[in-house]
């Protein structure tokens, strides 16, 4: 073989790496995306069970809460449900806030539970934003813009209190 041979030789060995590259790559990108598209998916079906949770307790015990305290429980159930301003987190910081401020004896089991599962599928979605994004930030994914231009994932920062709930979740206990 010549010399020019093993050059066109080492050059198609290269391309073909390169290319077997790009296609794992690609796939990892589409399990990713996957991967955050069903973190989303769990992490909205907590929250979402959270508002029913405590709508339940503001009517429920509306009297035991008083007037002001489930109006604003109620408005911040409605609020996370549709927020006003489009911010999806604010909402969510104020109505896990006053869902921590109730009292014990209100605050049923089931809603200490949902508080749990959000704060858990929060970090489930944003662990797989996070592992997305340095994927798609790197030179070779960005170069060759693997990622056919779609948005780079959001991370979904609230404050759910999991820290305070920790020593008396599931996995807290003793």
């Amino acid at each position: 073989m010549t010399s020019t041979g093993w050059v066109l030789l080492a050059v198609g060995v290269v391309l073909v790496l390169l290319l077997a590259w790009a296609v794992f790559t690609l796939a990892r990108l589409r399990r990713l995306e996957g991967r955050v598209d069903r973190a989303w998916e769990a992490l909205e079906g907590a929250l979402t069970r959270r508002a029913e949770l405590a709508d339940a307790v503001a009517r429920e015990h509306a009297e035991d809460l008083g007037a002001l305290r489930a109006d604003a429980l109620a408005g911040a159930v409605a609020d996370a449900r549709r927020p006003s301003g489009g911010d999806r987190e604010v909402a969510e910081n104020a109505l896990g806030r006053l869902v921590r401020e109730l009292p014990d004896p209100l605050r049923a089991p089931e809603l200490d539970d949902a508080g749990w599962r959000v704060g858990l599928a929060r970090r489930f979605y944003n662990d797989a934003v996070r592992d997305t994004r340095a994927l798609r930030r790197r030179p070779g994914p960005r170069t060759l813009r693997l990622h056919a231009r779609r948005p780079l994932p959001r991370f979904f920062d609230i404050d759910d209190g999991l820290d305070a709930v920790v020593g008396t979740g599931p996995v807290g206990r003793a």
